[in-house]
This record gives C-alpha cells, sequence and structure tokens, in this order.
C-alpha cells in the first residue's frame, strides 16, 4: 500500500487544525487510559492500521496492559474492563457505527451513569475526532510504520 497524499505536506493548515482539536480534546478532562481504549476500539472497527499501531503503542508507553489491549475487540466477554469504560466503549461503538445504531438512547443513557454531562460531551467529540483521524488515514492511505519503527 502507497500514502495516497501527504496532507501535512499538501494542506499544513487543515492539519494544524485538527491537531489542535486533537489537543482540545485531550485536554477536556477524560482520564489518558479511557482516550487510549477508545481511540483503539475506533480505530479497530474502522480498520485503520495506522491508528491501532499508533494508539496501541501509546497506550502501551503509558502504562496499559497488553492484555486489555489483546481483549479490547471483546472487551464485552472480558472482566478486566471497568464500568465507565465499558459504557465508554459502547457509546463508542455506538457512535462509530452511527450509520448503522442511530447512536441508540440505552447507550447515552448507560453512558450518562458514568458521566457527567460535560464528560459525555467530551466523550462524544473523542470518539467523532478519531473516527474523523481514521476516515483520513484510510482514505489518503497513511501507512504504518514497519519493521524497526514498528518496535
Amino acid at each position: 500500500m502507497q500514502q495516497r497524499i501527504d496532507a501535512l505536506r499538501v494542506v499544513p493548515e487543515l492539519m494544524q487544525a485538527m491537531v489542535a482539536l486533537e489537543e482540545r480534546v485531550a485536554a477536556a478532562g477524560l482520564e489518558p487510559a479511557l482516550r487510549h481504549l477508545v481511540k483503539t476500539r475506533a480505530s479497530q472497527i474502522n480498520g485503520c492500521a495506522f491508528c491501532v499501531h499508533m494508539h496501541t503503542r501509546e497506550a502501551r508507553r503509558d502504562g496499559e496492559s497488553e492484555e486489555r489491549l489483546y481483549l479490547l475487540s471483546a472487551w464485552r466477554e472480558s472482566p478486566l474492563y471497568t464500568e465507565r469504560e465499558r459504557a465508554a466503549l459502547a457509546w463508542t461503538e455506538a457512535v462509530t457505527r452511527v450509520a448503522e445504531t442511530g447512536a441508540p438512547d440505552a447507550d447515552y443513557e448507560a453512558m450518562r451513569q458514568h458521566f457527567d454531562e460535560k464528560e459525555a460531551a467530551a466523550l462524544t467529540f473523542l470518539i467523532a475526532t478519531i473516527n474523523a483521524w481514521n476516515r483520513l488515514g484510510i482514505a489518503l492511505r497513511k501507512v504504518h510504520p514497519v519493521g524497526k519503527e514498528a518496535a
């Protein structure tokens, strides 16, 4: 696979805007471990190898266990995730698959049991942002590092 467009080179102002949004979302108060799980799960669903690679590396760097990363795609069947994380992951799946799910009230209400209004908004922006990054990565064929860089 070969990269189609180097967006940073061609439209740096748009990439800078995306990075600024990413930084704002990161500063919105959600715990880093939760952000890593959400980003990785959405990236798994969307099939963005670049983002799965990047976010699992970042999660491990920040102390996330290999076991929780390995089981993330099967989080519903694993006892390794907190109720707050489960609510966030269900909301992540609902919003990531919004064309199929319509972001059901049940998933929203379950999420709101664990997130106050500000956190719920921040979580939804986090999900929307990683989905935008996934779509850019896939559409522009952003290639994940291989070999030495992948370690």
